[in-house]
């Protein structure tokens, strides 16, 4: 028998999307999974402010009956309106080794995108810039983190053979925490927040946080990243929307908050503890015991994730950035952080990367985004 693909609709069929991954990397030592009702939620038309401008359809390969793969088609109009491409995308897209299986998904995608009139398919991407997205390329011997996805190198390779190029990359640092801040560099931090009135606003808790710099956080979102790859206008659910998915976990040592002397928003820099480890061992889940894991990570943690940063426009240029990582590793050493991971950059954002440009680093993976014409 050949492969059948079916399309998955409602909450229990969906389970299934999102609990195939477990199965095929089942003790894959690298492998890290998305929390279950995380993803669940993402494709909740009910839950996820992203419906407002996107449409999607879930679908599995099977073979003998047995799932083989995975994938989910997108249209994303704000992406379209914003840049004028009328691409589709693939995202969440999962395959055993085997090259029909994957041929059948990702055709079953293209026809999807075809039938709106779309003129090409890019990915792994998700609904928004905000989800996972890109394809490992390097580091297949490296442990995955929560904001990152996981794949054998097969996939590129199918990928390849079914007329996908590269379109974007990714790289990715893991960055030694040093024994301790030069003096110059806290002379020249010194300096930097005389001359702009910059300052670490010192936040206690979440709500706190939430309550004087959610929104704040998410409008400077918009604007720094605005010219970044396939980053589309953030609308005021979804800005309620990510200040809970980003903001769930927070620590006061490890998510910053810039502010000038008025206390409006310079920049900021969400870092949390990594979580590859109690996802692994939770299996994805908070409940009925997974909730321990994660408690013990977050209290002990030995490495940190770094999710998101950004600085003003204005600032970009007068080197605050500066203040906020030396915070950053002031916090992290105190904490006996031995590594940060840097989470993917553009590797075209040479601003960013200039941030690691004098710390012992390793750039150990590389994530892919691949586009066809159809």
């Amino acid at each position: 028998m050949g492969i059948e693909i079916r399309e998955l609709k409602g909450r229990k069929q969906l389970r299934e999307f999102v609990r195939y991954p477990f199965d095929l990397y089942r003790g894959d030592p690298c492998w890290v999974p998305a929390l279950v009702f995380d993803d669940l939620n993402t494709f909740d038309p009910d839950k996820n402010p992203a419906y407002e401008f996107c449409e999607s359809k879930f679908m599995m390969a099977y073979r003998d009956g047995k799932p083989v793969g995975r994938v989910a088609a997108i249209m994303n109009k704000a992406y379209i309106e914003k840049w004028g491409k009328r691409y589709g995308r693939f995202g969440w897209f999962d395959v055993a080794d085997d090259f029909e299986a994957a041929a059948a998904l990702i055709g079953a995608v293209e026809a999807w995108a075809r039938d709106r009139g779309l003129v090409a398919v890019h990915g792994p991407l998700g609904f928004t810039d905000l989800d996972r997205e890109g394809l490992l390329v390097e580091g297949f011997d490296r442990m995955g983190t929560l904001a990152t996805m996981y794949n054998r190198p097969y996939y590129g390779q199918f990928l390849e053979r079914l007329g996908y190029a590269k379109d974007v990359d990714w790289i990715e640092f893991l960055v030694k925490v040093p024994e301790g801040i030069p003096e110059k560099v806290l002379r020249v931090n010194d300096l930097i927040g005389k001359r702009t009135g910059v300052r670490i606003y010192p936040w206690k808790n979440r709500k706190e946080l939430v309550a004087k710099f959610g929104t704040q956080l998410f409008a400077l979102i918009d604007d720094a990243y605005a010219d970044l790859y396939g980053t589309t206008p953030l609308n005021e659910r979804q800005v309620r929307y990510y200040i809970d998915t980003y903001l769930g976990f927070v620590d006061p040592r490890f998510t910053l908050v810039m502010v000038d002397q008025e206390e409006k928003l310079v920049g900021f820099g969400i870092s949390m503890p990594n979580l590859s480890g109690a996802l692994r061992k939770s299996r994805g889940r908070l409940f009925p015991f997974g909730w321990v894991y994660f408690l013990r990570a977050l209290r002990n943690p030995t490495v940190i994730d770094m999710y998101l940063v950004a600085v003003k426009r204005e600032y970009q240029s007068r080197g605050v950035i500066a203040i906020l990582m030396t915070e950053l590793n002031r916090n992290a050493i105190a904490a006996g952080i031995e590594y940060a991971e840097s989470n993917p950059e553009l590797e075209t954002n040479i601003m960013v990367q200039q941030l690691w440009k004098d710390y012992d680093k390793v750039q150990h993976k590389r994530r892919r985004v691949y586009l066809k014409s159809l």
